[in-house]
């Protein structure tokens, strides 16, 4: 294992001219070598390379791991057993740093049989509470807080080809470099101005195994308008998306490269006895009819026998009435306000939802967290008639209203 550039914690610098050594890993006995090194880190900042297009699980390609002087790109194609990375992540004393952490944690998910990397940070989710935009991309983020543009020539890479050009591998080891360097920053400032236990809860929700937990027999509820589907077309939309699901996880495949879910409503609501009815339905192509057609009219017979799960109800969203527009425009003044005297983005202290939500159902339960004491006394205030939002030569001002 090569040594790198020792580099002190919460004091990094953008290496745009210089790159710090790293180690490519393509042996289970070096990835258990830096999985050890990396064992006594209390942060190690992550990314992944990974295809899914052509299959149901992603297929892991590359992962990235920087942690101060540790510089490394792990080959899982060419490792059979990455047990030592997995153990390394599910180690409770290490924050596992990611950028937009959902995919990432999917897959980590499906390779540790149902466990999730904790505690994690995810510098997308934290970014807001500094002022940057909601879903702000890596790209974007590391522009703005460190000044350096990344490359985007390896974005449509194929990384299950070996060997990996240097460019390839380059690309991808910006992708923690960096990641580093925004954590220990964004980790200091957070620190700073009292907000880091803020994201906890966002965090912890992101390590909660059932997230990532997809029940084949809940799959029905995915598909686009199913409130529409009554009776036997609903039984059989049910017992389809069922069988597609366990179907496509068996074969590794998209469940849509089996059978799209208009085509699969129309199955149920024609409902065919046959494979000969089955080729009259539009979209259904010659192989998935050939290769499936006997279980699905099998499903579609059974199905038809059953009472179907009841679907959730059709919610139709409230048009708010013109005072209550006026309220939630007066808020929404008001925590624009507090959002850039707080260096906060706007749509995360107080989201469109939220708002309406403290209107019709009362700010004690809309607000709740970190937000409460930002924001309860002042919105309770003006919606009571106690305060009023007034301007003066620095902005906006509550002030005790007249009729209180």
């Amino acid at each position: 294992m090569s040594k790198g550039i020792c580099l002190t914690p919460h004091r990094l610098i953008a290496m745009s001219n210089t790159r710090q050594p790293h180690d490519y890993i393509d042996t289970h006995d070096a990835l258990e070598l830096v999985c050890a090194q990396l064992a006594n880190k209390s942060y190690i900042a992550i990314d992944t390379e990974f295809l899914r297009e052509r299959t149901y699980r992603p297929e892991l390609c590359l992962v990235q791991i920087k942690a101060e002087e540790v510089l490394v790109c792990i080959d899982t194609i060419a490792i059979d057993d990455i047990s030592p990375l997995i153990e390394l992540l599910l180690n409770p004393n290490i924050v596992k740093v990611l950028h937009a952490a959902s995919q990432d944690l999917e897959i980590f998910h499906l390779l540790s049989k149902g466990r999730v990397p904790a505690p994690i940070f995810d510098t997308q989710l934290a970014a807001p509470l500094l002022g940057y935009n909601e879903q702000i991309g890596y790209g974007n983020l590391v522009k703005d807080m460190l000044g350096v543009e990344l490359s985007k020539a390896q974005t449509r890479a194929d990384w299950t080809r070996r060997p990996l050009s240097d460019n390839q591998i380059e690309y991808a080891l910006d992708d923690v470099i960096y990641l580093e360097q925004l954590y220990t920053k964004m980790h200091d400032e957070l620190t700073e101005r009292g907000r880091l236990e803020w994201l906890a809860p966002e965090f912890a929700e992101w390590e909660n195994p059932a997230k990532y937990d997809q029940p084949a027999k809940l799959r029905w509820l995915k598909v686009r308008n199913i409130q529409r589907y009554k009776g036997e077309a609903l039984a059989c939309i049910q017992a389809l998306t069922e069988w597609r699901e366990i179907k496509a996880r068996e074969l590794n495949r998209p469940r849509n490269w089996l059978i799209k879910d208009d085509v699969l409503c129309s199955i149920a609501q024609m409902r065919p006895d046959s494979i000969d009815e089955l080729s009259h339905i539009r979209g259904l192509d010659k192989k998935s009819r050939d290769r499936f057609g006997s279980e699905i009219t099998r499903i579609v017979k059974e199905a038809s026998k059953k009472t179907p799960e009841p679907a959730p109800p059709f919610v139709k969203k409230q048009k708010l009435n013109a005072a209550n527009l006026a309220r939630v425009a007066l808020l929404s003044a008001w925590a624009h306000h507090l959002a850039a005297k707080l260096d906060i983005n706007a749509s995360i202290l107080a989201p469109q939802k939220l708002l309406e939500n403290c209107v019709t159902q009362g700010c004690g339960d809309a607000l709740a967290g970190w937000r409460e004491p930002l924001l309860l006394s002042d919105f309770t205030g003006i919606l009571s008639g106690k305060h009023a939002v007034a301007t003066d030569a620095r902005g906006l001002t509550l002030r005790a209203s007249q009729e209180s």
